[in-house]
């Protein structure tokens, strides 16, 4: 049988996250309202450049889907920036959504902590409602040093602050911190502030993936500030030894298994922890190394 697809006009590349494969991918924002972060070339494309899309074009394409699917179970709201809409645009797509495809049980969304800043938690409970229910909140590090130095635009405050009202709303959060983010240098401080972070936020999901040079580790070198090096597979491993022994988690879903990692970690924080990190450990002497990915089965 061929797949059917959705009668939605795309400005491609559209991502998602992993764990959205399954979803109605619906763009009501073109690219990144920030597009800074050193690290990230998802939108960095000329056709690219952020622009919400027509309230008037959600709607048709809405409707189309609708005419031209079968049930639809979830939605994703791309791009990378759909929390850049006001919380009014953001109702009258839920409305939208709710009205035309009445099977929707759960939509997501990606989600710059600064979109949130001028939502109040009364306004995401509204939406929460409406059935916006998980946000994938892109944390990188907890350290402020990193984060400045990859051009974030964020701190530690102001990410837990998203964060908090997330959870304060009854919506969920998914957390996703970079294995490598300050490189050999700030491994460890990187480790732990992230590990503070989330323990302070305790987040319903917690990823990592490595960081990842798409245009050479010269070339990011360059845009952090010179004084980078990458962690190495050892480095990068000890560097999830230090912030997984550092979570205290008391049930966030964890998931290290990106196309980007060496080592694959699944589990429940922190239920699991202790398995985690004898995992972890075995990995570093060695007699784990079986399950380790070589350097040419790694991608993105």
């Amino acid at each position: 049988m061929m797949p059917v697809y959705p009668p939605i006009d795309y400005i491609e590349p559209v991502f998602r996250p992993p764990s959205e494969a399954g979803s109605l991918i619906l763009q009501v924002t073109n690219g990144c309202s920030w597009n800074n972060c050193t690290f990230c070339e998802m939108y960095t494309l000329p056709q690219k450049k952020f622009r919400p899309k027509p309230q008037a074009e959600i709607e048709a394409e809405i409707k189309r889907c609708a005419a031209a699917l079968g049930p639809v179970r979830k939605v994703f709201l791309a791009d990378g920036d759909a929390m850049a809409l006001s919380f009014k645009r953001l109702k009258e797509i839920l409305l939208s959504i709710r009205q035309h495809l009445p099977s929707v049980r759960r939509v997501s969304s990606y989600c710059l902590p600064r979109n949130l800043l001028n939502k109040s938690v009364e306004e995401l409970s509204e939406l929460r409602e409406l059935g916006l229910e998980l946000m994938y909140v892109g944390a990188e590090s907890g350290n402020n040093l990193v984060l400045e130095k990859i051009a974030k635009g964020e701190t530690y405050d102001s990410t837990l602050e998203a964060l908090l009202k997330i959870r304060q709303s009854g919506m969920r959060s998914s957390v996703m911190i970079i294995n490598g983010m300050g490189g050999a240098a700030y491994s460890e401080q990187h480790a732990l502030d992230s590990a503070s972070l989330v323990n302070e936020a305790q987040p319903d999901y917690l990823a990592t993936l490595v960081l990842f040079f798409r245009q050479g580790e010269a070339h990011f070198r360059k845009e952090f500030g010179g004084d980078f090096i990458a962690c190495d597979q050892r480095q990068l491993i000890e560097e999830m030894q230090v912030l997984i022994g550092s979570l205290e988690l008391e049930k966030t879903i964890f998931r290290s298994d990106h196309a980007s990692n060496y080592l694959v970690l699944k589990g429940v924080l922190g239920r699991d922890k202790a398995l985690l990190m004898q995992r972890i450990e075995a990995a570093l002497n060695q007699s784990d190394s079986v399950f380790l990915r070589s350097e040419g089965m790694r991608g993105l």
